[in-house]
């Protein structure tokens, strides 16, 4: 599911969920420029998607047309699909690299990240036979019940692998993780 799709179905939903919302909030919620969020607005009406009614006082209010919701259940099924074949992937390739690590000798590992990833990659670790050593990130905290510890602890740590689980900020996070004394061959990024 491309960018657009996304972007698409994203405004479907706010539009059903609150008619009267502003385009500056559609902009807020999607990430985007004002002027964008106005350019796609008009091309799903032009689609035939959403229609554009005036109510008192010079507001707007977005209608979603019955076209407009089967477009919205259409590509709401490409997301799901979208998300369950990345999900798998996800898996798979965190199952190679934990193998990998695993046949290679490690048997502690520490989870830099706390989204989603870090989920998925404390859920593999869980059906191997490895040890989570713990959570790094940016601060402290808990993530999934554990405590959450700034990546600079890792100097203190006994572990075999740092397994990078940001796929958006591995470059930064390893270049943290680097400077904190852990050689690279121990560090190992989705």
């Amino acid at each position: 599911m491309d960018l657009q799709a996304q972007r698409d179905l994203q405004l479907l939903n706010e539009v059903e969920q609150n008619a009267a919302v502003t385009q500056r909030t559609l902009a807020n919620n999607l990430g985007v420029a004002l002027g964008l969020t106005n350019l796609y607005l008009k091309r799903l009406t032009r689609k035939g998607y959403i229609k554009i009614t005036t109510i008192p006082r010079h507001r707007i209010k977005y209608l979603l047309t019955p076209q407009g919701m089967a477009e919205k259940s259409r590509l709401t099924y490409l997301y799901m699909q979208y998300s369950l074949t990345y999900y798998r992937q996800m898996r798979e390739r965190l199952n190679v690299i934990l193998t990998e690590r695993a046949k290679a000798g490690a048997k502690r590992i520490v989870i830099c990240g706390t989204g989603e990833l870090a989920e998925l990659a404390y859920i593999s670790l869980r059906e191997m036979d490895l040890t989570l050593v713990g959570f790094v990130d940016g601060e402290q905290g808990t993530f999934l019940s554990y405590p959450l510890w700034p990546v600079e602890t890792l100097s203190n740590w006994e572990f075999d692998t740092v397994l990078i689980a940001d796929l958006e900020g591995a470059k930064r996070l390893q270049a943290r993780i680097i400077k904190t004394g852990v050689p690279r061959e121990k560090i190992e990024a989705l």
